[in-house]
């Protein structure tokens, strides 16, 4: 790709699986990246903390430039289980968008980093913490599947990272459903499954609107470390579906709420993200409000 160019710069990336580990540096911005399908156009990995690489450094694919926009691809890490961090996605870009797009890894599988994102039709997998970070970022109409863990873990999807009271910071998921994938769903009475855990003091997290599998224990929120963050965070849940979205027995925390539609109005698309403001014009389906 040219050093300057002005506009959007399109990238169409071909069937095939493409062993390699890419940055999109900060230079790159306002990106389109499109592939076949996410079963098509993978870009795959397996770095890992394990081996020696710090956490950033595992990701098989990094994206710094702001404005990035990917489609119909497949970002992977083939560390497994047993290596523990290995990020398949990190991104720390803001306006990124994702569509249609596959996250598949154990733990910390998608890193969102940084900045407003958003993640449409995506397909998440993933063990411990595998959705994290301190991006501000909206999940919408995606399928996040619990896999199976080591025998000694249990699953938890995501661990935001908030550390200022102030910040607009957050994980919003919205019309997704959690699920087991085929390699948990024959164990699933083994194994501990969980919403979130804080990560940091202020970690922000809102499930609203989405179906929630059997799977996902009536508890519903784990302790990060012992009772670090209860106070001062902020999950909540609205208006979900399932088997597993019952609230009568989730945690007590001072820091958890079931909100009601005003405040869920909050962690919409629209004020969220200020969303009209970048993403009426990508080409990418955006629910504005809520569903319900």
């Amino acid at each position: 790709m040219p050093h300057k160019y002005t506009g959007r710069y399109v990238i169409y990336v071909k069937t095939g699986t493409y062993k390699e580990n890419v940055i999109v540096d900060q230079q790159m911005v306002n990106i389109t990246m499109y592939g076949d399908g996410y079963k098509r156009s993978i870009v795959t990995g397996n770095r890992n903390y394990k081996d020696g690489f710090n956490l950033s450094a595992t990701s098989t694919f990094a994206v710094l430039g702001d404005g990035f926009m990917a489609r119909d691809m497949g970002f992977i890490n083939t560390a497994g289980p047993i290596k523990h961090q290995a990020v398949a996605l990190e991104v720390y870009s803001d306006q990124a968008v994702f569509q249609n797009c596959l996250m598949e890894g154990y733990q910390d599988t998608l890193y969102a980093h940084n900045g407003r994102q958003f993640y449409r039709d995506c397909q998440i997998t993933g063990t411990v913490d595998f959705i994290f970070g301190d991006g501000t970022a909206v999940f919408q109409n995606c399928n996040i599947y619990l896999r199976k863990p080591l025998d000694n873990q249990e699953n938890v999807v995501t661990a935001q990272g908030k550390t200022q009271y102030k910040g607009n910071t957050g994980f919003v998921l919205q019309n997704c459903s959690f699920l087991a994938d085929h390699t948990l769903e024959r164990e699933k009475g083994k194994f501990k499954s969980y919403l979130g855990r804080p990560w940091k003091l202020y970690s922000t997290t809102i499930v609203m609107e989405s179906y929630i599998g059997d799977l996902i224990s009536p508890k519903g929120w784990l302790e990060y470390n012992k009772t670090q963050g209860i106070e001062t965070l902020f999950y909540a849940e609205f208006n979900n579906r399932g088997p597993g979205s019952g609230t009568s027995a989730r945690v007590t925390w001072p820091g958890y709420r079931v909100i009601k539609k005003k405040e869920a109005m909050r962690f919409t698309v629209g004020p969220f993200l200020q969303g009209e403001t970048w993403l009426t014009n990508l080409g990418v389906p955006v629910h504005f409000g809520l569903f319900t």
